[in-house]
């Protein structure tokens, strides 16, 4: 059910958007734990639950107005928007601070992961079996996925219509990543860099009245490529959305269970202490459309508690996890002011 919100509601909630996208777009954060612990994971899958058919024939009917309060289109639109709006704002400081301040940025998003795993489980009180089983199935999962080796890039347009499904997890699954996902698959670099970087430069050859790039077939393989996997997401948002509502509706405490044990798992993605390992073919490093050296995966180590480095970036864990804590507290004491 759309719900009505003030102007500043709907600031916070483009904001969180925004938190959503830029997280996204990181290889080993998930979009969906943002939206876990910024609490609007339940009312995005609930909404994304309402594109069906009934939608369908109140759009088709005209019905504009309720098929907008059906969809909670509101909600989705400020979501979405500020996902969007991410790419091309909070995501480009981001680039600039891992390319920079690479240690820090991994060590803050760590905390934030920390803190993440303690504010979702504080309140889960419901220790039977089952849930303990479930936790430690989701702690194995993560763990897994942690250190699976990438495969090589796929370009056929049934896989990237697969990777646009499987991809898109990363905003309905909290605790998986989308982009460490695709970099597993292999195609990390084709879809969100390279086709993404060709879409950009159409879309502005298109607004300078520049349509040579019909006649060129590689830009017309990306765009199709770009296409595809726009195509795969949107239908693994709605089909993932559905699953997930229903499972949560019936399942609550052990779906819970999964997340938490889940989101502890794939803590070794963001482990702050790591090396790039590069692709290498026939001993050449490869690069993408940009120039940049392709990562394959990542060698991690522990870090040397001598080093003066070793200190600022567990600074900045803490600095992560008390981002979320103060997430906490104020969604804790809004709470109470709201029943007031």
């Amino acid at each position: 059910m759309a719900k009505d919100r003030s102007l500043l509601d709907k600031f916070f909630l483009f904001l969180k958007g925004l938190s959503m996208g830029a997280a996204n777009k990181v290889p080993g954060v998930s979009g969906g734990t943002v939206s876990f612990v910024l609490g609007f994971y339940e009312e995005m899958i609930y909404s994304f639950r309402k594109i069906n058919y009934k939608a369908f024939l109140l759009l088709i009917n005209g019905r504009y107005k309720s098929f907008f309060r059906y969809t909670n289109a509101t909600f989705l639109m400020l979501v979405f928007g500020g996902s969007m709006f991410s790419y091309f704002s909070v995501s480009l400081v981001l680039d600039y601070l891992l390319q920079r301040y690479e240690l820090y940025v991994w060590s803050s998003f760590f905390g934030m992961i920390l803190g993440s795993i303690f504010y979702i489980s504080k309140d889960f009180n419901d220790w039977r079996t089952r849930n303990v089983i479930s936790m430690i199935l989701g702690i194995l999962l993560g763990v897994a996925i942690s250190f699976m080796s990438p495969a090589k890039e796929n370009d056929n347009l049934w896989f990237v219509f697969a990777c646009g499904i499987i991809g898109v997890s990363g905003m309905t699954l909290p605790g998986l990543s989308g982009s460490f996902i695709l970099i597993l698959l292999g195609n990390y670099v084709l879809l969100l860099v390279d086709s993404v970087t060709m879409l950009f430069k159409t879309m502005t050859e298109i607004f300078t009245g520049d349509f040579s790039f019909m006649d060129s077939d590689e830009r017309i393989r990306y765009l199709k490529i770009i296409a595809t996997f726009t195509g795969g997401s949107a239908f693994g948002l709605v089909f993932t959305s559905h699953i997930l509502g229903y499972v949560l509706k019936r399942w609550h405490q052990i779906v819970t269970a999964v997340i938490i044990g889940f989101i502890a798992g794939s803590l070794g993605i963001v482990w702050p202490w790591k090396k790039e390992v590069y692709k290498v073919v026939n001993g050449v490093n490869l690069l993408d459309s940009k120039g940049n050296k392709v990562i394959e995966n990542f060698q991690r180590y522990f870090p040397n508690f001598s080093d003066t480095e070793t200190w600022i970036a567990i600074f900045f864990i803490a600095f992560g996890a008390g981002i979320i804590l103060l997430i906490d507290k104020y969604g804790s004491e809004r709470k109470d002011y709201i029943d007031e």
